[in-house]
Formats: structure tokens, sequence, C-alpha cells
């Protein structure tokens, strides 16, 4: 199934790693025959091609399974480059953990490679919802670096739990529920201990709470991967980490954005006062200063009516 619309974290890790070949992007080897495709914290550009991100690889002896395919038909493009310096290996499944830009819009680009794409349907809805805007959104700023680029949604879709395996690697994908947006899902490997969480995690930069995320349930959407105890992780947000690291840059962050706005509201406070409440435990991380006052005012409209 291929419909086709017409309107579309820093600390040093005991990891093998080396510069990609193809883009800047950074390449980790987490663990045998895992990798981390490490993108830049920046914005999406006509340089990153809108693969401001992390995505993951599965090699194993008959393909490999990608983790997300790339923000753009050009950006996917490069993650194949990037790839080729990896492994021989073809990817036969190309995994959407979410609705966001380079969580799908580089399908296209791998389903007509011959891999088959896989999403959760909340996660297909939401792509289906924001196509337009993120298309408009993205040639705006990768101006003609986005050619090519038509959306495409997944194959195979799921509701809540889809279980494969490929060259005797076993591999599950979960949506335990909505986080950075609705349809978002977490790929478990359990004999690597591996979780690679999309944008249910966010290290070495602050996460982004949007309209179309959930204050609500990412929170529990985080704990349904944590009582896995993963030993890698590789977020949707920077290099590949701790359990500790992660609940630390973003299971913390929701709750203290949850305590903070909780008593701001006990108050009667208003959304103005929103920006005031005290999220300096986490300065440090980057972009603080851009989106931090924007999440407390998101974290306030969706709180006011629970």
């Amino acid at each position: 199934m291929k419909p086709k619309l017409s309107t579309y974290f820093v600390f040093c890790l005991a990891f093998t790693s080396f510069p990609a070949i193809a883009q800047d992007l950074h390449v980790e080897n987490v663990t045998d025959g895992i990798w981390a495709l490490v993108g830049k914290h920046e914005q999406r550009n006509p340089e990153n091609l809108a693969n401001n991100a992390t995505f993951g690889l599965i090699d194993t002896a008959d393909g490999a399974v990608l983790i997300d395919p790339g923000g753009s038909w050009a950006g996917a493009q490069a993650l194949h480059e990037t790839i080729k310096g990896i492994t021989d290996s073809p990817v036969k499944y190309v995994i959407n953990t979410g609705g966001q830009d380079h969580r799908w819009l580089g399908n296209d680009y791998w389903q007509d490679n011959g891999a088959t794409v896989i999403a959760s349907a909340n996660a297909v809805a939401d792509q289906n919802e924001r196509a337009s805007m993120q298309m408009t959104m993205l040639r705006a700023l990768l101006k003609e670096s986005l050619d090519k680029t038509e959306p495409s949604t997944a194959d195979q879709t799921f509701d809540t739990l889809h279980e494969f395996a490929l060259g005797g690697v076993d591999i599950e994908i979960h949506h335990p529920g909505a986080a950075h947006t609705p349809g978002d899902s977490f790929v478990w490997v359990p004999s690597k201990q591996t979780v690679f969480t999309g944008d249910i995690v966010y290290v070495e930069r602050v996460l982004g709470l949007g309209s179309q995320s959930s204050i609500s349930e990412w929170p529990t959407s985080f704990l349904a991967f944590a009582a896995l105890n993963p030993t890698h992780i590789v977020p949707g947000h920077g290099r590949a980490t701790t359990l500790e690291m992660a609940t630390a840059h973003t299971y913390d962050y929701l709750m203290n954005l949850r305590v903070q706005i909780g008593n701001l509201l006990d108050i009667d406070g208003t959304i103005i006062d929103a920006p005031k409440i005290d999220q300096s435990a986490f300065a440090d991380l980057e972009q603080f200063d851009s989106l931090a006052g924007r999440n407390a005012q998101q974290a306030f409209e969706q709180m006011e009516w629970e």
C-alpha cells in the first residue's frame, strides 16, 4: 500500500565511531549490527536536507532495517550513501517512528528502492493530516533541495505492536501512545538490548513540545520503553545514550514541566506567566533559550483542560 498525496544530546561513549561518508552525519557503531546516524542539532536547511535528527540501522545477514527514512527524497538518498559505507546489505524495511517530517517524508525514495515501510496507524493519520503543512515549511527552508519529495505513507500499518524477524534478528515495534507526535513508536531489538526511540527521547538538546505533542501521554510512552531496561538507546535527537541520560534529558524535563505548570494552574496563573516557570535545571541543554518558554506555554494550554 503506497498512497501518494498531492498535498505533504554531549558525552563520550565507548562506541566505535567514524565520520560519515555522505552528508554531515555522525555515524556510531552502538553494538554489533546496530548503528546510529546522528544529524546536527540545527534547523532544517538545504545542506542537511531535513536530516536534522538521529536515525538508526539494524544490519542482519538477510538485509538491513532503517529506522526513519530521512526528511526528504534527497535526505533519504544521503542516508543511503552513508549506509553504503557501513554495509553492503540492502535496506529491506524502513520504520517510521512518528509523524514528524524526518520520520516519513523520505519514504518514497526507499519504496522506489524496494523497501517495505512500516508505521503505526496513528502515525499515518498524523502524517496525512500534517503533510501539506510540512511540505510548505520544508519548501521554504530547503528550497530546491526538496525537489523529488513526494509524501508517501507506509505499506504496512499496525495498532500497538508489530513483530517481525530478519536475518535471525527479532524486531518489535511498539506504539505505546502519543509523545512528540500522536503516532510515536519505539523499536526494540531484544538480542541487542537496544531500543530506537524516535522522538520519544531527546538528549543533548531540549525537546520540542508542539501542538501535535502530548504532555500527558509522553511521560507514559517514555516509561513503556524504560521498563525494558535497555543497555543501548538510540534517541530521536542526539547521540546514542544510556537510560540514565535519556531520563535526565527527556523524562525529567517533561515531569518538571508538569509540576511547574501544575503549580501555576493551582494559583490561577495564566499562559502569559508560563514562560517564567523554573526550568533552570535544564538550561545547559542546547536550544533551551529558544524552546523553554514555548514549551511551557504549550504545556499550559494542554494541562488547563486535564
